[in-house]
This record gives structure tokens, C-alpha cells and sequence, in this order.
């Protein structure tokens, strides 16, 4: 494999997950945007296994897909799967889910990343899975990162994700714990 679709339209997926192929002989591209997917999956695995499946069919060639999102625990869960369409920007995603949350003391939330890869028949060849324990606080911190990343503190480091370095957020992240996992079963046969 010297190349690897990755099914999304946002372009801004290409150098974040370029990051942890680094040094492998492999060439990252983007789904075709008129290529659109539905997530109608109930959990992030089903989506990214539905979005790399489809992806890797429609264009015969290998492709990988994620599906990441904030599981808050007085929630019931949410957002969960409905975390990037939570509000119109990020800003208001933030502020519905402090609006929701009130005053309530129990603040656990995990982060949580999927990634599947697909063959060119669409047989998922690889699967992982990584989470991020952390916990909602009642108001922003930290400019760095995007969505989330304000409020979601991880008391292991002391900081929000949006105070962390970005090679510091990546190494603990659930997206560097899903590519950590994914990585030791790399390539996929």
C-alpha cells in the first residue's frame, strides 16, 4: 500500500494524521468530495467502519476513517456521536454542554477516537479504539486545539487540552492512543 484514502472532506484530517505515519513510505489523500458519506451509525466504530468501508469500495483503494467524539458521563453519554453537530461552531458546542451540565458536581467525561481501515473491497483490515479519561470544567481554559479542547481537563497532567503542546495532547489523546493501538498491527495484511 503506497497510498491511503482518507474518508473525510476536511482537509485539516491530512497533516494530523500524517503526524503518526511519519517515516512510512505512504501517501495520504482526501475522498473525493462529491464522495459523500452518511453516518448512520449508533457508535463511533460503526461510523468509522461504514465511512472507510464505503470509501475504500467507491474508489478501490485502501482507506482509513475515524470517528472521535466527548462522552460525558451525567449525560447519559452525550454528546457521543453527535459531538461535531452539538452546535452551530464550536463555541456554541462548548456552551451547550456547560448549559446542560449546570451545576452538576460530577464532571467525568472521556475523550474517544475509532479508526478503521479498509481494503480496496471494502473488508475492514484494521480497528482501534482510544479514550482520554478527563472531566468538563465549568468554564474555558487554553487557546490552543478546537472543540472541546477548552474544557476538557485531564488531571493526570494538570491541564486542559487546549493548555497542552500539541505533541503533548497528541502522545496522550485518544487519537494518539487509537494510533498507537492501530500502529502495532501496521500494515494491515
Amino acid at each position: 500500500m503506497e497510498r491511503l484514502v482518507v474518508a473525510t472532506g476536511n482537509p485539516g484530517k491530512i497533516p494530523e494524521m500524517a503526524v503518526y505515519f511519519e517515516g512510512m513510505a505512504l501517501e495520504l489523500a482526501l475522498k473525493p468530495p462529491e464522495l459523500e458519506i452518511e453516518e448512520t451509525g449508533t457508535t463511533f466504530m460503526e461510523n468509522a467502519e461504514l465511512k472507510a468501508a464505503q470509501v475504500a469500495i467507491a474508489l478501490g483503494e485502501w482507506a482509513i476513517a475515524d470517528d472521535s467524539g466527548l462522552a460525558v458521563a451525567a449525560l447519559g453519554g452525550a454528546p457521543g456521536i453527535y459531538s461535531a453537530r452539538y452546535g452551530g461552531s464550536d463555541g456554541d458546542a462548548i456552551t451547550r454542554l456547560l448549559r446542560e451540565l449546570g451545576d452538576n458536581p460530577h464532571r467525568e467525561a472521556e475523550f474517544i477516537c475509532t479508526l478503521a481501515v479498509a481494503r480496496p473491497d471494502g473488508a475492514i483490515a484494521l480497528r482501534a479504539e482510544g479514550q482520554c479519561a478527563g472531566e468538563i470544567l465549568m468554564a474555558p481554559r487554553g487557546t490552543g486545539g478546537f472543540g472541546y479542547d477548552p474544557i476538557f481537563y485531564v488531571p493526570e497532567v494538570g491541564l486542559t487540552f487546549a493548555e497542552m503542546a500539541p505533541a503533548q495532547k497528541d502522545a496522550i489523546s485518544h487519537r494518539g492512543r487509537a494510533f498507537a493501538q492501530l500502529l502495532v498491527d501496521w500494515p494491515p495484511a
